[in-house]
């Protein structure tokens, strides 16, 4: 129902007759001043609703189509905002975007697992012999980090992608793709643990994190 809901919401928005709730109203103002693309809203709720059934996904494409559905095309809706509409730009906001949902999924995990759900490629627990029993009794045996080290290499190759043309993209574009602060953050965190999923300072807010975006917005690199 929430999910017909925005569905309508969004159809309506763009008919120029939003429904009378605060998100809704100024979500149409914000596509009214900027030209937003419908179709990524679409893109979100179509791909959220897919997901409802809480099942692990099949493969690391299956999250990665995900995340493109979900990060990225938030992210192609923050360059429309900036007025950034480059291919360049959307070809790292595509890369970034799945980075973002796999390291999204990788800081879930605990969380989920004390409630007897996990989300993690099941091609990739199986290459390894790791069950999901193995994840919820919060296992940390060398089978269980080649698991997360595998998932976490990969949204690692998608920043490093988006970074080989980061001259191409717009500079004006680079506020849309400062969420890699957080994304290097954690992923370097979890190197310093061995990749165990599961050690303690992962799940505490690193109080250095507004340096560091301050940092690369001086810098003016994503």
């Amino acid at each position: 129902m929430r999910m017909q809901f925005w569905r309508e919401a969004v159809e309506d928005i763009y008919s120029d007759k939003p429904p009378h709730q605060p998100v809704a109203t100024e979500l149409w103002r914000a596509v009214k001043r900027h030209n937003l693309t419908k179709m990524w809203f679409m893109k979100i709720i179509d791909e959220r609703e897919k997901n409802l059934d809480d099942r692990p996904y099949r493969n690391i494409q299956e999250l990665e189509t995900y995340a493109e559905n979900t990060q990225s095309a938030l992210l192609y809706l923050t360059l429309e905002m900036l007025g950034v509409r480059d291919i360049h730009a959307d070809h790292a906001a595509s890369h970034i975007g799945k980075a973002q949902g796999i390291v999204t999924c990788l800081r879930a995990t605990p969380y989920h697992c004390t409630r007897r759900k996990v989300f993690l490629p099941m091609d990739i627990c199986m290459l390894h012999g790791v069950s999901q029993e193995d994840f919820i009794r919060g296992k940390q045996e060398k089978n269980v980090r080649d698991v997360i080290y595998d998932i976490a290499s990969q949204a690692h190759i998608h920043l490093e992608h988006a970074r080989s043309f980061s001259k191409k993209v717009p500079v004006k574009a680079y506020p849309a793709f400062f969420c890699t602060v957080a994304l290097d953050d954690y992923l370097y965190n979890m190197q310093k643990v061995d990749f165990n999923i599961f050690h303690p300072s992962l799940q505490k807010k690193s109080t250095l994190l507004p340096l560091y975006l301050y940092i690369r917005s001086w810098k003016k690199t994503y």
